[in-house]
C-alpha cells in the first residue's frame, strides 16, 4: 500500500523545492529596472543610425517632464564651455523648441534658451559632424548621454536623431544636421552666431537655415519649414499641441480645397510648405495662411477650429 504514494509524495516535493528555488532566484537577482517615461513620452532609438545609443524621445519641455535643476541643458545656462563636471551631467537630456530669437523665427533654441546652430561644413546624408578640437570649444557640440533624454516642443520626432562624433560621443541632430550652441551666446534670445563665416546658421524645426534670404532655399535640405516654402500639397493634422503622438492625427493631401475629416479637431499641423486653412467648410469663413508647421494652432487663434485646407 505504502508503494502507491511514493511517487506523487516524491513529486509533491520535487515541485515545492523548485519553487522555492524560483523565488530564491527572484529575490537574489532581480530583473534591473527600466526608467518609465514620464506621462506622453516615447522611448525611441536615434534615426539616423548612432551605434548603441539609444535615448528617450519625449514631448514636452525639461519642466512640463520635471527635470532636476542644474542638469542637462540648465547645466550651462549662460552658455561658454562647461566645466568636465557641468558637461557630465548637461548630457542627462536635452530640450528641443522651437522659437523666437532675435531676428530668427522659427529657430530651435535649448532647455536654457539657447540659440541651436548648424554648419554648412558638416553634412545631413549621412550626418557628419566635422567641428572637433578648438572649433568645438567656440562651438560646443550638443551631445545626449546614451540612454538620455531629448525633450521636444515644435519638432517632429522624425526629425531628431544623433550622430557619432570623433571623440565617441553622441551629437543630437535635426533633419541630419548636426546642431551645436555658440560660446558667446549668454542669454536667451542672442544669436551672435548667425552667419559666422558665411557656414553658421540657426537651425530650423526641420534642420534648414533660419533666416534664409527671400526666395532662398538650402540646396541639401529643401523641406526647411521656412517663411519661403513652396505651396505644400499635404499635410498632417495632430488633435494635440507640439505634433503629440498622445492624441489622433489626420493626412489631407489634394489640390484646391479639402474638408478635413475630423473638422475642429486640429491643435498643431506638420506641413512641407505653405497652405491656408479655414474656419468654415469648403474653404469659408475665416482664413489664415501658414507657412510649414505650426506647433500650437492657439497661437493664431485656429485651436480645434480648422474645418477645411486649401492647397495651391
Amino acid at each position: 500500500m505504502m508503494r502507491k504514494y511514493v511517487v506523487p509524495f516524491v513529486a509533491l516535493m520535487t515541485a515545492s523545492a523548485v519553487a522555492l528555488t524560483a523565488c530564491s532566484s527572484t529575490a537574489e537577482a532581480p530583473a534591473p529596472a527600466r526608467a518609465s517615461a514620464p506621462a506622453g513620452g516615447e522611448a525611441t532609438a536615434p534615426t539616423d543610425g548612432a551605434a548603441g545609443g539609444d535615448f528617450a524621445l519625449l514631448s514636452g519641455t525639461a519642466k512640463s517632464n520635471r527635470s532636476e535643476p542644474n542638469t542637462g541643458d540648465w547645466a550651462v545656462p549662460n552658455g561658454g564651455v562647461a566645466s568636465a563636471a557641468a558637461r557630465q551631467s548637461s548630457q542627462r537630456w536635452v530640450q528641443l523648441t522651437a522659437s523666437k530669437a532675435g531676428d530668427l523665427d522659427p529657430v530651435v533654441v535649448n532647455g536654457a534658451g539657447l540659440t541651436l546652430y548648424r554648419f554648412d561644413k558638416d553634412s545631413n546624408n549621412p550626418p557628419t559632424a566635422t567641428c572637433n578640437g578648438e572649433c568645438a570649444q567656440t562651438w560646443p557640440a550638443v551631445t545626449v548621454a546614451p540612454r538620455g533624454k531629448v525633450f521636444i516642443a515644435g519638432v517632429k520626432k522624425s526629425a531628431v536623431g544623433t550622430v557619432k562624433r570623433a571623440d565617441g560621443t553622441l551629437q543630437v541632430t535635426i533633419g541630419g544636421w548636426p546642431v551645436y550652441r555658440f560660446a558667446k551666446d549668454t542669454k536667451r534670445g542672442d544669436t551672435l552666431g548667425q552667419g559666422v563665416g558665411g557656414t553658421w546658421f540657426g537651425v530650423t524645426p526641420t534642420g534648414g537655415k533660419a533666416g534664409a534670404p527671400q526666395g532662398g532655399q538650402d540646396d541639401n535640405n529643401p523641406d526647411t519649414g521656412d517663411a519661403t516654402a513652396p505651396p505644400a500639397t499635404s499635410a498632417v493634422f495632430f488633435d494635440e499641441a507640439n505634433f503629440s503622438d498622445n492624441g489622433a492625427s489626420q493626412g489631407v493631401s489634394g489640390s484646391g480645397c479639402q474638408n478635413l475629416p475630423r473638422p475642429g479637431a486640429p491643435s498643431s499641423v506638420a506641413a512641407p510648405g505653405s497652405l491656408k486653412i479655414w474656419a468654415g467648410p469648403n474653404c469659408t469663413g475665416r482664413v489664415q495662411v501658414i507657412n510649414g508647421d505650426v506647433a500650437d494652432l492657439a497661437t493664431i487663434g485656429f485651436d480645434n477650429a480648422v474645418v477645411s485646407v486649401r492647397f495651391s
